[in-house]
């Protein structure tokens, strides 16, 4: 599945909230090792260097069109740096001292067995902090998935959107925490995004979402799935004088491991 970097920034200030929400509940103090899973293009990993200017920062995404844009983050800030990886294979090292992953596990099937696997890898007095979209039945999943499975479209769409099971709930992220030693705190936010223009949920989730399916389709039939999509979401999500009010569940979940 190919990323576009602009589209994904497209709504910079709602997406880069729940970051600075999650992060700010991390206190760690004088990090040497911070590590960004599926940093994208690198703007929120950058700001992890300026908290942080004497550690060695690395930011982990597998798409390279992402990344590309990362790199002015790095000729920017001394310690930034990024990798091309699958961040389902990665481990921490045994000096890692912060571990930040925002909006990216909901992609990797299983990730909470790997959350466990990080959090007893990590050494005592390390840092977990995660956020993964908590929407998954809100409307603007539901309508996507309703009409991916319609007569229509199922033959070409099977398989290709998953549901609710891609994240847990929040006492379910707690759970893992604690059972790894760590002094835990989880909650949920559901922000009320005010989005401008025309379609502006059909814009928002073709930066994040619509990716599968488009990425599933042909160019036609990727332009057919939207029209068709975009006159659900119009009922679902009606333009206002202020703009169009799209509410936005999100989960986190913040850990440090307990001393030994």
């Amino acid at each position: 599945m190919m990323w576009d970097p602009v589209k994904y920034v497209q709504f910079g200030d709602a997406r880069d909230r729940p970051f600075f929400d999650l992060t700010g509940r991390v206190q760690a103090d004088g990090p040497l090792n911070v590590v960004d899973l599926g940093c994208g293009p690198g703007n929120l990993t950058a700001t992890l260097a300026g908290r942080w200017p004497e550690a060695r920062v690395t930011g982990i995404d597998s798409s390279a069109a992402m990344l590309a844009k990362a790199g002015v983050h790095a000729e920017a800030n001394r310690g930034l740096s990024f990798q091309l990886a699958d961040i389902a294979d990665w481990m921490p090292a045994a000096d890692t001292d912060v571990v930040v992953t925002n909006a990216a596990l909901q992609w990797l099937p299983g990730h909470q067995e790997m959350m466990a696997r990080w959090l007893k890898a990590l050494k005592p007095g390390a840092w977990f902090a995660m956020q993964v979209p908590g929407n998954f039945n809100a409307p603007s999943h539901l309508l996507m998935r309703d009409l991916a499975g319609s007569a229509a479209w199922a033959a070409k769409l099977d398989g290709v959107l998953r549901g609710g099971e891609s994240v847990g709930e929040p006492a379910d992220y707690l759970r893992i925490m604690l059972d790894a030693g760590c002094t835990a705190d989880a909650w949920e936010t559901t922000y009320l995004q005010l989005l401008p223009g025309a379609d502006p949920v059909l814009e928002w989730v073709r930066g994040t979402a619509l990716r599968p399916v488009l990425a599933a389709l042909s160019t036609d039939d990727g332009r057919a799935f939207e029209a068709e999509y975009a006159v659900r979401l119009r009922a679902a999500y009606p333009a206002t004088g202020h703009g169009t009010v799209f509410p936005f569940r999100r989960i986190f979940a913040v850990a440090r491991k307990g001393r030994q």
